[in-house]
């Protein structure tokens, strides 16, 4: 049994979900968002909420069971609360900045890096040092984060690079004499 799957996931005031099949539809102050169940799970609303149930007990229908349920709450949360996930850069010289629809990061290559901020996301640098990426949608949200890391992602001897806020770096001791 999914514990995560047993859960049903509630529908907050000022945001209404649907379902039409195998499509649950939700829309929110935020925007609207979709999701298509895989088949082997059925979902329906009740009471206000949105419950999720395997078909059988086959090994295909429950692993698909608890990944639904959790991706129709993040439609939930992502249409009424949102998701944004920081990142801060360390070095000297590392720097971000925003110019119109394009990051500009400095990473120490011999260029500047120039992102493409895609399509329903929002990224806002407060310091050079720290970016800020935000949506509804928690997949591209993470996805854009993660390529942003990826350009110079923290290297353990001085800490130098882009990473997750919070995150726990691993440092190792450099040569001895």
């Amino acid at each position: 049994m999914s514990r995560v799957g047993k859960k049903p996931v509630a529908v907050p005031s000022g945001v209404t979900a649907s379902v039409d099949g195998q499509v649950v539809t939700v829309k929110g102050t935020k925007g609207e968002l979709f999701f298509r169940v895989p088949e082997e799970v059925t979902v329906a609303m009740n009471d206000g909420a949105v419950t999720v149930t395997p078909r059988d007990q086959s090994k295909a229908a429950r692993s698909r069971w608890g990944m639904s349920r959790a991706q129709v709450a993040n439609l939930v949360e992502g249409v009424s609360k949102g998701f944004e996930k920081k990142l801060e850069i360390n070095g000297v010289g590392y720097r971000a900045a925003l110019a119109g629809k394009v990051l500009k990061l400095s990473l120490g290559y011999s260029h500047d890096i120039d992102y493409e901020i895609p399509s329903g996301i929002t990224i806002t640098v407060p310091r050079p040092t720290e970016v800020i990426v935000a949506g509804i949608d928690r997949q591209k949200v993470g996805q854009t984060a993660a390529e942003i890391r990826d350009y110079r992602g923290p290297e353990p001897y001085k800490g130098k690079g882009v990473k997750y806020a919070g995150e726990f770096i691993f440092r190792k001791e450099g040569k001895k004499k």
